[in-house]
């Protein structure tokens, strides 16, 4: 059988492109499918890209709908004696602090030995430490081949005892064994004895009411005293997170007298959240502008331009785009501001983007930055511009989500339009072969004619030489 690429030798006719004629025409429909194909590609492309935007833009907004955008406050010491930092709850105003004592840790020191390594126990033993935070006693085995300075020093340390064992050298060929309480204060101080070898315990044994130790105290434990606006204040740490709302002291040395602790209400993080929040509303709304991008045709031309936006006149984006627009105000808001415009953002009604006025804004804050949290904020579960915009970003964005479900729509068709496509084109390439096999025997058959004809001709040529010849 003929091939392609020779059809019409045998009938001289031009079969080959009276094929190609044919194929062309029945892929129409596989060009329009193709074309729905890259419609559809784009819009799936263009739904990740409004994903992307969202995600952006609900970061901004989950951070000013954070109660602690609005409550950072700073507070200044007059003093180097102590520092403050400051909680969200802080509350703004002037403590007069004066720190007389500093909280110690108890430090016990035992009696000097030649040398760190030599057993001092003839029998194995039991240390049993217990300080007076109310917490269980804690015991350490020890064997008698163990219980040098240095066997000591180990075994405690490894117990997790609430103290610390270290070894000091106090002069050539003299150390001690020294254990401290990792806390400070005097709930955190320490007695400890020794059972099972009495030389131990005479080495190491120590208790505050006993007349005679093998310990001695070195250094006491004290708890921290001072006052906070002339209120006596006494702490078993030198870190005080309850004495005054919102603040967390760190003393650090007695003063002279008394000092000055200063708190202030800090609006430069609202600021500069509100900024950037307004920063990432335009920045969703160049993203709408870019997926909705219309450019006008010519009259009397039905293709649209090919620059168009992916989304445009789509009703997932017009759904979100409108609804965002109606959270700008907080209508129910309880204090004087409901709407952004009241603190110096408006709204460019051509472009549909945030316009801020710093200097506005700043001075809102300075004067209502409570108010203007209340407007924002809300009851930060179901009232406030951000509060209300944060969740119904989350719902948008949600797996059972609007977007989610228009993009699972466009995936869908996308699918469909796969298999209508090679549905159709296996239905064409056997019509096109069907096609050729049937040109190929109209060439054949033709050629079987003109073979034929030419045969009679020359027959019939010959017939008539022979009768003119008699």
């Amino acid at each position: 059988m003929a091939s392609i690429s020779t059809l019409g030798i045998g009938s001289g006719l031009d079969l080959t492109t009276i094929l190609d004629s044919l194929e062309t025409a029945e892929k129409i429909p596989l060009t329009l499918i193709s074309d729905q194909q890259t419609s559809y590609t784009a819009k799936l492309s263009a739904y990740g890209t409004l994903k992307s935007a969202l995600e952006k833009f609900q970061t901004a907004t989950d951070t000013l709908a954070s109660a602690d955008t609005f409550s950072a406050a700073t507070a200044t010491s007059s003093s180097s004696a102590f520092s403050a930092t400051t909680g969200s709850d802080a509350v703004a105003g002037k403590y007069t602090i004066s720190v007389s004592t500093l909280a110690t840790a108890q430090t016990l020191t035992s009696a000097s030995k030649t040398d760190k390594t030599t057993a001092i126990a003839s029998s194995a033993s039991t240390i049993t430490i217990q300080q007076d935070n109310g917490d269980d006693a804690v015991t350490i085995d020890l064997t008698a081949a163990n219980s040098s300075l240095t066997g000591i020093r180990d075994a405690i340390n490894a117990a997790d005892a609430g103290v610390t064992a270290s070894i000091i050298q106090v002069s050539s060929g003299s150390y001690v064994l020294s254990v401290t309480s990792d806390d400070t204060g005097v709930d955190n101080a320490m007695s400890i004895s020794v059972s099972g070898d009495s030389t131990l315990q005479s080495f190491l044994g120590y208790d505050a009411s006993a007349s005679s130790n093998g310990m001695t105290e070195s250094v006491e434990a004290v708890n921290a005293e001072l006052t906070v606006n002339n209120v006596a204040i006494e702490s078993s740490s030198n870190s005080l997170t309850e004495v005054i709302q919102g603040i967390t002291l760190e003393l650090s040395d007695v003063t002279s007298g008394n000092q000055t602790l200063t708190v202030t209400k800090d609006t430069s993080e609202a600021l500069d959240a509100i900024t950037e929040w307004v920063d990432a509303y335009n920045t969703l709304q160049d993203s709408f502008s870019s997926l909705t991008k219309y450019t006008a045709v010519d009259a009397g031309t039905d293709e649209q331009d090919s620059s168009n936006g992916a989304l445009l006149g789509d009703s997932t984006l017009r759904t979100i785009q409108t609804q965002l627009k109606s959270l700008l105000t907080n209508a129910s808001s309880s204090s004087t501001f409901k709407s952004l415009s009241q603190i110096g953002i408006t709204t460019d009604t051509g472009t549909g983007q945030l316009e801020l006025d710093s200097d506005a804004l700043e001075e809102a804050l300075a004067s209502d930055a409570d108010g203007i949290k209340e407007m924002i904020i809300g009851d930060g579960s179901t009232t406030g511009i951000a509060t209300t915009m944060s969740t119904r970003l989350t719902g948008w964005l949600a797996d059972d989500g609007i977007l989610q479900a228009a993009t699972d729509g466009v995936s869908s068709t996308l699918n469909d339009l796969t298999d209508q496509y090679n549905a159709m084109s296996t239905r064409i390439d056997n019509i096109v072969a069907r096609y050729k096999a049937q040109f190929t025997q109209l060439d054949v058959l033709i050629s079987q004619l003109n073979t034929t004809s030419d045969y009679l001709t020359q027959q019939f040529s010959s017939s008539d030489s022979s009768s003119s010849s008699s």
